[in-house]
């Protein structure tokens, strides 16, 4: 019995995490092909997938019933903005710079994102992080530090980061830090349901998005390259739609990755998948790998995992037993905002972090 119970839930628990990196490989692939061969369209190519997203939810409100489509009223709205135009931009930052680097070492230029979110959760509730996750901070930073030290430029000038797209990472990674501690006090506007945040957060996103694409004249552009017969329309066309379904299947794979593991194991996955997302941008771009590079990479890994292992120390586990995915959509992004520094997704928000499990 014991056996075929181990044999069960070591395939159960297989599946999820195959499928969980298998998603989140193809999303960050994807996004940074198509933002190789339409640079000039960054914005565009981010709304269609909040629009996407919004899309999908209402198809999954028609068969799940957990999943419900919120009420949209004005006064609803406007408590929700902040956390909205936080996060919009904070998705736009993260876009520029994964178009400006290489995908390996975008990892590197949002290496920042487990350091800010301790510093403006500390700043926000007034309290001290322990020494350990202090350590497991400064940790990542150095990290960042050694990827992008200028001794570490030892590629050509055209594959070097800028210091421009370098500033797109760090802006990105604070105004993540910013979101994960607007988020608790913006879940009880909608009736504490990540979901119906989810779906708040990526309409406002696109609405707020939308006059700064044409303000761009991205819509434009669309039209020159649409003329253009150098220019590949099909590859931003299905890569605009399969990105948008499979961020959508990352974020279900995210909620079933904690559900069904622990934390740490699905921190341990996150931190797979990041290694091998920069071995696919070796291989698929053929992106240079520096030893400072790798050494960069490898002290942000060990931090976020060290990070983790003392989390599970400092804060007593609840009580294992099936919840539903909006009971755990809380926690699940807490995990994911905090290993999604190696992430090189164009992110759209699913679920929402428990900051007060921040540090």
């Amino acid at each position: 019995m014991n056996n075929r119970y181990f044999d069960a839930n070591t395939l159960k628990v297989a599946a999820v995490v195959g499928f969980y990196m298998s998603a989140a490989l193809v999303v960050s692939s994807l996004n940074k092909t198509v933002l190789n061969g339409s640079p000039d369209l960054p914005l565009l190519f981010l709304l269609l997938q909040l629009l996407i997203a919004v899309l999908l939810l209402h198809v999954a409100a028609i068969f799940i019933t957990r999943v419900e489509i919120p009420k949209l009223e004005l006064e609803t709205a406007k408590k929700l903005t902040p956390v909205v135009l936080v996060n919009i931009i904070g998705l736009i930052f993260n876009t520029l710079c994964l178009r400006d680097v290489e995908a390996s070492f975008f990892q590197i230029a949002r290496g920042l994102v487990l350091p800010l979110t301790i510093i403006v959760f500390s700043a926000h509730t007034r309290t001290v992080p322990s020494v350990r996750v202090g350590i497991a901070a400064g940790t990542v930073a150095i990290g960042f530090l050694l990827g992008v030290a200028p001794f570490s430029a030892t590629v050509s000038a055209h594959v070097a980061p800028s210091g421009l797209s370098l500033f797109y990472g760090v802006l990105s990674s604070l105004f993540i830090a910013f979101h994960a501690v607007l988020i608790k006090s913006s879940l009880p506007y909608c009736n504490n349901s990540t979901i119906q945040l989810a779906y708040w957060t990526n309409l406002g996103s696109a609405i707020f998005l939308f006059p700064f694409v044409l303000l761009y004249r991205e819509i434009s552009t669309l039209e020159d390259l649409i003329h253009d017969s150098n220019w590949d329309g099909q590859v931003f066309l299905w890569g605009s739609i399969v990105t948008g379904i499979f961020g959508f299947l990352l974020c279900i794979a995210g909620l079933l990755s904690i559900k069904v593991t622990s934390p740490i194991t699905h921190m341990f996955s996150s931190a797979s998948k990041s290694v091998i997302q920069t071995l696919l941008g070796v291989w698929l771009f053929k992106d240079v790998m520096t030893v400072n590079r790798a050494g960069s990479i490898l002290v942000i890994t060990m931090g976020t995992i060290y990070y983790t292992w003392v989390k599970s120390f400092e804060t007593a586990p609840p009580p294992r037993k099936d919840v539903d995915l909006e009971a755990i959509g809380n926690r699940k992004f807490e995990e994911d905002s905090h290993d999604d520094h190696g992430n090189g997704e164009v992110t759209v928000v699913f679920g929402e972090p428990e900051d007060d499990e921040k540090v």
